[in-house]
C-alpha cells in the first residue's frame, strides 16, 4: 500500500483535467491553495463566468484526522473513531447552455488506522451526468465510456456500479433520480491495492472521454430564457441532493474541511417554485423534460442489456435511439 503514489496520481489528474477544461472553455481556472489546521490541505481550481462553464471546479484535498467522521464509516461502523487519512479529486461542472449537461466526477482514497492493528484502506469514486434536456445519443455515449473504463477489471463491475449510482443519486423526498446516472463505487479493497488503484485510475482517466464529446455536440445549441428558467428550476434538485444526502459534502463538513471548497459544487443560479407544474401550453421539452429523461433511462437500460447479450444487436438498437 502506497498512499504517496495515490496522492501523486491525484494531483497529476487534477492538473490534467484543469488544463483540458481550460482549453475547451477558453478561460482560466483560479487556483487557490489552502491548508487545514487539523492536518493536510489542498488545491481548489475554480472557474466562474467562463465562456462555457457558468461555474465549475476541480478540487484536490488531502486531510488527516484523529477520528473518522460518521459519514465515512456509515457502512463500516467498526472503523468509527479511528485515525484516518483521506485524499481525492472532486469535479463538478455547471455549463451555461441548458443543453449541455451538468456533470460530476470523484475519485478518492481512505486509510483508517488503529494502534496495534493493520491499516484498513479503500478506494471510491464514479461519474454521473445530469442533463436538463436529454439526448439518447449522449446518454448512450456516457454510459458506454463508463462501461469501457471498468471492462478490463471484470464484466460485473459496470452493471453493479451503475445500479449503485442509480440508488445513491436518488432524491427520496422527491421520488426522483438526480439525473441519468453513471457509475458509483465505494469501499473498494478486494483484489489487492494495485488492482483497486488501477480501477480507480481508469475511472478518473476516462472522464474527459465520457463528457467532452457531449459538450462538443451541445455547446452551440440555441436556447432562450425559458430554457434557462427550466435549467435553474432543475438545478434546485442538484442542490437538494448535495446538501441533504451527499456523503462527500457531509464528510467535508464533519471533518472540518474548507467550506468554500466543499460548496464549490453548488450551481451559481437556482430557482425553487412552490408546488410547480409546467403550464399546459409549455413546450413539450420543458413540460415533459424529466419524464422524458426517465423514459430514456429505461431505453438506455435496454440498450446496455442488449450489448451484454449481443454486441451486434447493440449496434443496431443504439442507432434506433440516437436522435
Amino acid at each position: 500500500m502506497s498512499p504517496e503514489s495515490v496522492k501523486s496520481w491525484l494531483q497529476a489528474l487534477q492538473a490534467h483535467l484543469v488544463a483540458q477544461l481550460e482549453a475547451v472553455d477558453g478561460c482560466a481556472f483560479v487556483r487557490d491553495g489552502w491548508e487545514r489546521p487539523q492536518g493536510g490541505g489542498g488545491l481548489s481550481c475554480v472557474i466562474e463566468g467562463g465562456n462555457l462553464f457558468e461555474r465549475g471546479g476541480v478540487n484536490f484535498s488531502h486531510v488527516v484526522g484523529l477520528a473518522l467522521p460518521p459519514s465515512a464509516s456509515a457502512v463500516r461502523p467498526e472503523l468509527a473513531g479511528r485515525a484516518y487519512e483521506a485524499m481525492g479529486v472532486s469535479l463538478v461542472l455547471h455549463p451555461r447552455n441548458p443543453y449541455v449537461p451538468t456533470t460530476h466526477m470523484n475519485v478518492r482514497f481512505f486509510v483508517a488506522t488503529k494502534e496495534d492493528e493493520a491499516p484498513v484502506w479503500w478506494f471510491g469514486g464514479g461519474m454521473d451526468l445530469t442533463p436538463y434536456y436529454g439526448f439518447t445519443e449522449d446518454a448512450v455515449h456516457f454510459h458506454t465510456v463508463c462501461r469501457d473504463a471498468l471492462a478490463p477489471f471484470g464484466a460485473t463491475h459496470y452493471p453493479t456500479y451503475k445500479a449503485w449510482c442509480d440508488r445513491y443519486f436518488f432524491l427520496k423526498h422527491r421520488n426522483e433520480p438526480r439525473g441519468i446516472g453513471g457509475i458509483f463505487f465505494d469501499d473498494l479493497n478486494e483484489g489487492g491495492f494495485e488492482h483497486c488503484q488501477a480501477l480507480t485510475r481508469s475511472v478518473g482517466e476516462h472522464f474527459l472521454a465520457a463528457y467532452l464529446p457531449i459538450v462538443a455536440r451541445r455547446q452551440a445549441h440555441p436556447y432562450d430564457q425559458a430554457q434557462r428558467d427550466w435549467q435553474a428550476y432543475r438545478r434546485g434538485r442538484y442542490v437538494e441532493f448535495n446538501l441533504v444526502f451527499d456523503r462527500g459534502t457531509l464528510f467535508g463538513l464533519q471533518s472540518g474541511g474548507r467550506t468554500e471548497s466543499i460548496l464549490m459544487s453548488m450551481p451559481p443560479q437556482v430557482t425553487w417554485r412552490y408546488d410547480y407544474h409546467p403550464a399546459a401550453d409549455t413546450p413539450p421539452r420543458e413540460r415533459l423534460g424529466f419524464v422524458e429523461a426517465l423514459l430514456r433511462d429505461r431505453l438506455l437500460r435496454f440498450v446496455i442489456e442488449s450489448y451484454n447479450a449481443d454486441p451486434q444487436t447493440y449496434s443496431y438498437i443504439s442507432h434506433i435511439f440516437v436522435e
